[in-house]
């Protein structure tokens, strides 16, 4: 039998501190949300292991430090409002959940999207919304939002998700260039939003978010 309370301080100790996250607000919600929960039940056993985890239909958990350090450099705020694309089951939402205001789940998978929900509630999570819908086209409808995460990699990102994006406010997003990939940082202002690398890591493209294909004769 699996002791994964000892399995969650490990992967803490040694994939998310290692990494030079060490935002309390951060550590405690990794510390706190039980992982095993959000992932297939036959993938239970690995829930902790320092890669990603295929959730089946191309879509991929990100690993722990992937997350951890993209919610490092967004520097999130207590009071603010979270837009997820490609929430999948839930664990990154319910991380969020507990460091922010209110979070809006975004998942088109039909399946993953009622699993979600149902996980988050038997979790307490009850300050997450999971909207059933086409990633690549977020959820306007609560926007806009101080914060959005892209739980996945892109090779563009709509300009609809961008719209969603407060004056102000911070994107993350994994961009699928070279071997290693890497998360990139937009800030918005003016309107527009400027991106910087922020470290290498990698994920499944999300659908929706392939680069336009330029048409040829």
């Amino acid at each position: 039998m699996i002791d994964f309370e000892t399995s969650r301080t490990m992967m803490v100790d040694t994939q998310v501190r290692p990494s030079d996250v060490t935002k309390f607000p951060i550590i405690d919600a990794m510390l706190s949300v039980k992982r095993e929960a959000f992932v297939p039940p036959s993938k239970r056993e690995v829930a902790y292991m320092g890669e990603n985890l295929d959730l089946g239909d191309g879509r991929e958990m990100l690993e722990p430090r992937t997350l951890a350090k993209m919610l490092d450099a967004l520097d999130l705020q207590r009071d603010e409002m979270i837009l997820v694309i490609g929430c999948g089951l839930g664990y990154s939402s319910a991380v969020l959940a507990c460091m922010v205001e209110a979070v809006v789940a975004v998942e088109e998978s039909a399946e993953m999207a009622r699993e979600a929900e149902s996980i988050l509630g038997e979790q307490g999570a009850d300050n997450v919304a999971v909207i059933e819908a086409p990633l690549a086209q977020g959820d306007a409808k609560h926007g806009p939002y101080d914060v959005i995460v892209v739980e996945g990699a892109v090779e563009h990102v709509p300009d609809t998700i961008l719209a969603q994006l407060k004056e102000g406010g911070r994107i993350a997003a994994l961009f699928a260039e070279g071997a290693l990939g890497e998360c990139r940082l937009g800030y918005k202002h003016n309107g527009n939003v400027t991106w910087r690398m922020a470290f290498n890591a990698g994920a499944p493209v999300l659908p929706g978010f392939e680069a336009p294909r330029a048409f040829t004769f």
